[in-house]
């Protein structure tokens, strides 16, 4: 699972990287929340998630592996891409609300998962 979440995170970071350079090249910082998301959530938190899986989690529950591998990337995605729609202006934050609510709670649910097999991994 940590070559799944490695390559998600440096997808995450390209997607980043060109959106920081097209904000700087145009001029226009709107969408810097989108940025940093982009960054953190799916750059860095899905890094850190690989190298949980390599150096501590060696014997996991499949099952709990997949549930929090794709709640953490379905949430992250569902989040930038409603940040992106909210702060380019072309969906009301009325609308997208509800949805990144929704997104978080699956960030939130992946978060807690990667905290319980880690308190189910057995210590070497």
């Amino acid at each position: 699972m940590e070559r799944k979440f490695l390559l998600s995170a440096f997808g995450y970071a390209l997607v980043g990287v060109i959106l920081g350079i097209f904000m700087a090249s145009s001029k226009n910082h709107g969408q810097l929340v989108t940025h940093a998301h982009i960054m953190l959530l799916g750059f860095v938190v899905s890094f850190i998630y690989a190298v949980c899986h390599k150096l501590w989690l060696t014997t996991p529950s499949a099952k709990l592996v997949q549930v929090q591998y794709y709640a953490h990337q379905i949430g992250t995605l569902v989040l930038v891409v409603a940040l992106f729609l909210m702060y380019g202006g072309m969906v009301a934050a009325s609308v997208l609300g509800p949805i990144l609510g929704v997104a978080s709670i699956l960030v939130l649910l992946g978060v807690i998962l990667m905290k319980v097999m880690i308190i189910k991994a057995k210590p070497e």
